[in-house]
């Protein structure tokens, strides 16, 4: 099966006074037809310049500097803006953490969806807003009529979101970039929009990145994972397989620093240290610093290796990958 996404060595930079930052280095990565894949990370780990950088949506200072971004077989690391302008929205959908960034607070919902629907495909105005209601609906948003006529402000967060979702789907994207979009929801309608999503996504055959901190969203929704750490992959697989015989000591350190894991009365797990800074980045293994299971092998850099359908840069896996 030929990927929907196929992302190769793919290296990002960004000039600044104090030095060049390599925010993305050297990812790889790929999603296929109907597959979620969930990239996982703390704050800087270069998950959203990863995403963004998919859209063609990296402005200077920053710049691809290598890698490919195989998207349908098309490099989209080598297309110009006319081209990208396109695709983007069409073919590739991206969902924002903050949906009232991303709607027009004096645009009703229905003009926002109608310009959206317009902006790639020509059509009436009143067969745009018969499309944008059935849009609304399909993402579970009760009277859609009603809601087209609203402003973004009249809604509640969830809502909000929905309509941001709504507009992604509209024209059955191959791929949908999902930038932690349910970061700032109630666990109630978190719980809804990520049902919706898995459902859309496995109806239509859409592939979805979902771009997250949040490792128990993944365990229900993903079915890979990518763990980035200081702008690299360190492990990418099965979720099921990563959840529970994590290859790389980063990985392993997220899953036990979730609260659910830790019984009552017992002090939370945490990963010793800090994130490195990308302008000084420890030599060798970039995790180095704050893994406990650190040799002098890890001086140098790792290597990505495979096991099975396994991908790892450590120089000590946890065994139950080797077994």
């Amino acid at each position: 099966m030929t990927p929907v996404l196929d992302i190769r060595k793919l290296q990002v930079e960004f000039e600044t006074r104090e030095g060049t930052v390599r925010a993305v280095d050297q990812v790889s990565l790929s999603v296929n037809r109907g597959e979620v894949v969930g990239l996982v990370g703390e704050s800087g780990s270069g998950k959203s310049v990863t995403g963004m950088s998919v859209m063609g949506l990296i402005d200077p200072p920053g710049q691809i500097v290598n890698g490919s971004i195989l998207f349908n077989g098309e490099d989209l690391a080598d297309v110009d803006e006319r081209r990208m302008r396109g695709i983007r929205g069409r073919r590739i959908a991206m969902i924002f953490q903050d949906p009232m960034r991303t709607l027009n607070p004096i645009m009703t919902v229905g003009s926002q969806v109608v310009e959206a629907i317009q902006a790639h495909t020509p059509m009436s105005r009143s067969a745009a807003m018969a499309k944008a209601r059935d849009a609304l609906g399909a993402v579970g948003i009760p009277s859609p009529e009603e809601r087209l006529a609203a402003f973004p402000h009249h809604l509640s967060g969830g809502m909000r979101q929905r309509v941001v979702i709504a507009i992604a789907m509209l024209h059955n994207p191959d791929l949908i970039i999902a930038d932690e979009p349910t970061t700032a929801l109630d666990v109630t309608i978190q719980s809804q929009i990520l049902s919706e999503v898995q459902r859309l996504a496995k109806e239509s055959g859409t592939a979805l990145v979902w771009i997250t901190h949040d490792m128990a969203i993944v365990s229900s929704l993903a079915d890979r994972i990518a763990v980035m750490y200081a702008g690299c992959v360190v492990e990418f697989g099965p979720v099921n397989d990563v959840l529970t015989a994590p290859a790389h000591p980063y990985t392993r350190g997220l899953i036990e620093s979730v609260p659910s894991r830790n019984k009552r009365g017992q002090r939370l797990n945490q990963i010793s240290g800090t994130t490195p800074s990308l302008l000084a980045l420890p030599k060798g293994c970039s995790f180095g610093p704050r893994c406990p299971q650190r040799s002098r092998s890890c001086d140098e850099v790792p290597t990505t290796n495979s096991v099975g359908d396994r991908e790892f840069r450590c120089f000590h896996p946890g065994l139950e990958v080797l077994t």
